[in-house]
């Protein structure tokens, strides 16, 4: 059994893509967590998460798959994908069959943008879903998104992972239905997908809010930042951006609406979760605005 698990990791290392092992007929990493750190091998010099220690290295592989029939998970960032996931609802009610689906509104987003469905490596899910593979643009990085595309639609970049055919859970396993190699993430998709830029949520903002030039670098420069986060300190950098950037509400520079949706999707850029952005920003704007109401009216 072992054999078939290593053999998709090999497979997958072979095509470029960095792996590394999944709890047996789970979908979770199998690496142990920062609190259980032995801090030797990947990580003597400080842990590693699951993205960090993703290889395609064949000796590493066959050492991670040589005891236990792990399911193998690939590292998207890294190997130069972006995995489009296409759900299936949840089944928990007759209502809920009348309920969308990924693949209907993949289909219906297609064809309102006046586009074919593209046709890419597609790996079939467990639960009746499919992965839809593209590659990165060069020189681009781009994050993950959760329903941004659509109900039911998320997709996989740096920060995320998928599971790679031939693994098994307990709803079934990830098997290729369409091994055509991984097509150029469209245009017109990767337009959906990249964060939009101060200066674009600026244009929409009526001249007589329109920010001081100072207050428009400064969102740059705050946004920008937690785009370069390191892993490890994304949250609180997103936390910093949000508090530099509460001054110029409260000084009535910046409309608060358009500080929040640069630093929603700079953070969304990097990985991190969309409620998790939503909170952060959401606590440190409101320190700084009340701070800086306060000196204003002192």
């Amino acid at each position: 059994m072992n054999s078939h698990f290593l053999y998709a990791a090999l497979d997958a290392a072979e095509q470029g893509w960095a792996v590394f092992p999944l709890r047996l007929r789970d979908k979770r990493p199998a690496l142990h967590g920062a609190e259980y750190c032995p801090g030797i091998g990947d990580c003597a010099g400080g842990h590693r998460k699951w993205e960090e220690r993703a290889t395609v290295d064949p000796d590493r592989i066959r050492r991670a798959w040589a005891s236990l029939p792990f399911n193998v998970g690939i590292a998207t960032g890294p190997s130069g994908l972006v995995v489009v996931d296409l759900d299936m609802p949840k089944r928990q009610s007759k209502s809920s069959a009348d309920t969308p689906s990924g693949v209907t509104t993949f289909a219906a987003l297609c064809e309102r943008a006046g586009q074919a469905i593209p046709t890419t490596r597609t790996v079939r899910t467990a639960s009746g879903g499919f992965h839809l593979y593209f590659t990165t643009p060069p020189g681009v990085r781009i994050g993950n998104t959760a329903g941004r595309l659509g109900k039911h639609i998320d997709t996989r970049a740096w920060g995320g992972y998928v599971v790679a055919p031939g693994s098994t859970t307990l709803a079934g396993t990830y098997a290729v239905v369409d091994n055509t190699a991984p097509l150029p993430l469209p245009d017109w998709l990767y337009a959906l997908l990249t964060p939009r830029q101060a200066s674009r949520v600026l244009t929409a903002v009526p001249s007589s809010a329109r920010a001081s030039s100072y207050a428009t670098a400064g969102l740059n420069a705050e946004t920008a930042s937690v785009r370069e986060a390191p892993e490890g300190e994304r949250n609180a950098t997103l936390l910093r951006a949000a508090r530099a950037l509460g001054r110029f509400i409260a000084w009535g520079d910046l409309p608060r609406s358009v500080v929040e949706d640069a630093l929603q999707s700079a953070g969304e850029c990097i990985g991190l979760p969309s409620s998790q952005c939503r909170s952060t920003i959401r606590s440190g704007l409101n320190w700084s605005v009340a701070r800086n109401q306060q000196r204003r009216t002192a």
